[in-house]
């Protein structure tokens, strides 16, 4: 199985953070960022950071996955992480990092956006 690693730039300010998409989820991405703009500031930052800065990984015969030091590095991975499932990725977090994000969100210091869900209920 072969995964595609890419640093979230959203996560930037949320250091720790990594987003790890199975091939074909990773393919719908590209195709989707290909088709933007190529004189656009954002549209070229993103192809800069997103793209450029992606890894293909494969799994050892143990499941594991190998990260690139320069992704290992921007998210601040040591030894522990933890990987939270985003329906069609992933997000791979130092454990930390995460832990503290989590606490923020549980006190609802970040509601931005909310209103934007409508009626979205659970």
């Amino acid at each position: 199985m072969i995964v595609t690693v890419a640093v979230n730039e959203r996560c930037m300010g949320e250091s720790g953070c990594l987003w790890l998409y199975p091939l074909p989820e990773w393919e719908k991405l590209e195709h989707t960022i290909i088709k933007l703009p190529t004189l656009n500031k954002m549209a070229d930052k993103l192809r800069r950071f997103v793209i450029g800065n992606a890894s293909e990984c494969e799994m050892d015969g143990q499941g594991r996955l190998l990260l690139p030091d320069n992704l290992r590095k921007f998210a601040s991975m040591d030894k522990k992480i933890v990987l939270v499932g985003l329906l069609n990725k992933f997000e791979i977090w130092n454990e930390d990092a995460w832990k503290a994000k989590e606490n923020q969100w549980l006190a609802g210091d970040d509601n931005e956006g909310l209103e934007e869900l409508g009626p979205l209920s659970f």
